[in-house]
């Protein structure tokens, strides 16, 4: 069975602008099951835009608490419930995102009420089955395993391995370089990998007007330089390599080129520079 991996969203950080691209979200089709990793703004719309009903989710993974990766995971849920979602589906994910759960719930009890008075809605607070993410667990014919990233100040933070049907997609979720990813994308059909170029960040930091010298720490050692993307890619072997979570994104001084000049410094085969609604077979 030939799966693919659909990249929704491939902006790093939560702020978009006029010719940016959405933050992150990728939709797998793997096992026979429709899978969502991560929930970042505009998820809901990129559903429905890869022909796939809000209510055909069989499980969601969010890789860690940032808010360009689970922001619209509640708003997903309120709007599958409308459109006719009636059972609980999976949702794994860091300790806290609990606490996530409740206060979206808290912060729309009005209208939730409302709806399961007025309209006969099922209960809402059910839909979502949170659990924890753990090293490896298996899911209806779908084996997942979970690596602890490097991505400062959060330690609960994680990559991804799918497998099924003598297929594996790995992603890397949010991380600085660490040469452990070859070892745990070694021989995948799919890596999907973080990227940044270091001198897009001076750039994206140059215009801030909202942050200081901080966010430029931050992003300089919270994740990977994308030449250093394609040494992960040649050292694993995979047979496919995309780039999301682009940093900077949307800056029309840093083109497909440059992106693809850092990376050939170490991969040279097949590469794909996501955009929003990019679908990669497998």
């Amino acid at each position: 069975m030939t799966g693919s991996v659909a990249l929704m969203g491939v902006k790093g950080g939560p702020a978009i602008r006029p010719g940016s691209h959405m933050p992150t979200s990728t939709l797998i089709r793997l096992g026979g099951k429709t899978i969502l990793i991560d929930a970042g703004l505009g998820v809901t719309r990129g559903i429905c835009d890869q022909g796939v009903a809000l209510t055909q989710i069989d499980m969601i993974f969010i890789t860690h608490l940032h808010s360009d990766h689970y922001l619209e995971l509640g708003p997903l849920f309120h709007t599958a419930w409308t459109a006719g979602l009636n059972h609980a589906i999976p949702v794994i994910g860091p300790k806290g995102l609990d606490t996530y759960w409740a206060g979206f719930q808290q912060s729309m009890h009005f209208d939730i009420d409302l709806r399961m008075r007025d309209e006969g809605r099922c209960d809402f607070a059910g839909l979502a089955q949170l659990s924890a993410l753990s090293d490896e667990a298996a899911f209806d014919g779908i084996t997942v395993k979970a690596m602890r990233n490097i991505h400062p100040p959060i330690k609960d933070t994680y990559a991804l391995r799918l497998e099924a049907d003598d297929k594996s997609v790995v992603l890397s979720g949010d991380t600085a370089y660490m040469p452990e990813m070859a070892e745990f994308a070694k021989d995948a059909d799919l890596l999907v990998h973080e990227a940044m170029l270091r001198e897009g960040v001076e750039a994206l930091c140059a215009r801030m007007t909202n942050g200081d010298e901080r966010l430029r720490a931050h992003i300089l050692r919270s994740h990977t330089d994308a030449v250093d993307v394609g040494r992960i890619a040649r050292d694993a072997r995979v047979k496919q390599l995309a780039l999301n979570h682009f940093v900077p994104d949307g800056d029309p001084d840093f083109t497909d080129a440059h992106w693809e000049a850092a990376v050939r410094q170490y991969w040279s085969g097949p590469l794909t520079l996501g955009k929003d609604g990019t679908v990669i077979s497998l």
